[in-house]
């Protein structure tokens, strides 16, 4: 999987052998820049990892947290599909108590983000780089709020009001099957 991704750095515990498998399964290629497992499915597979800022060839990588779960991801896509982040975008520019909360999950995404560089002994990454999904203007991307708010339970709103509108999309069972090593 790549020494990279299973090697302990700042103190951290390396990711299993086993969690890297399963994301590159959710994948379907082999993950990058891997510094740990931020969430797991109520089915035990890790649905959300965290990432280094700069993949391991330096190359800027703004999301920290990345959802890796198809399954999770399509129930969102039809979140997506609905119209609900234009609808969320709306109530943007009519809301300044939700706008604020928005802008602190942006701050939160970017103090966390320059942190996770640091202990990667990486350079953050320019001010000014995105953050995620659009933060703090607009809702962009719902795959990457619920990806912050899961891995970050209580900051993000919209992360959260699009967790709450979600299927149970674990209830089939585990995304992809592991091959346990004997």
């Amino acid at each position: 999987m790549g020494e990279e991704n299973v090697t302990e750095r700042g103190g951290r515990k390396p990711v299993a052998p086993a969690d890297l498998a399963a994301v590159a399964a959710q994948l379907g290629r082999r993950p990058r820049g891997v510094r740990a497992v931020a969430h797991r499915c109520p089915c035990g597979l890790p649905d959300v990892i965290e990432t280094a800022p700069r993949l391991p060839d330096g190359t800027p990588f703004p999301t920290l947290f990345y959802l890796t779960c198809p399954k999770a991801a399509s129930a969102i896509g039809t979140l997506e599909g609905s119209g609900l982040m234009r609808q969320m975008t709306e109530e943007l520019s009519r809301d300044s108590e939700l706008a604020a909360r928005y802008r602190a999950a942006h701050e939160d995404y970017l103090r966390r983000r320059d942190e996770a560089a640091r202990a990667e002994g990486l350079q953050p990454l320019p001010p000014g780089t995105q953050s995620a999904g659009g933060m703090p203007e607009r809702v962009k991307c719902l795959h990457a709020l619920v990806a912050h708010e899961l891995a970050v339970p209580g900051v993000n709103p919209f992360g959260r009001r699009a967790l709450d509108a979600l299927p149970e999309w674990w209830r089939g069972g585990p995304c992809v099957q592991i091959e346990e090593s004997r």
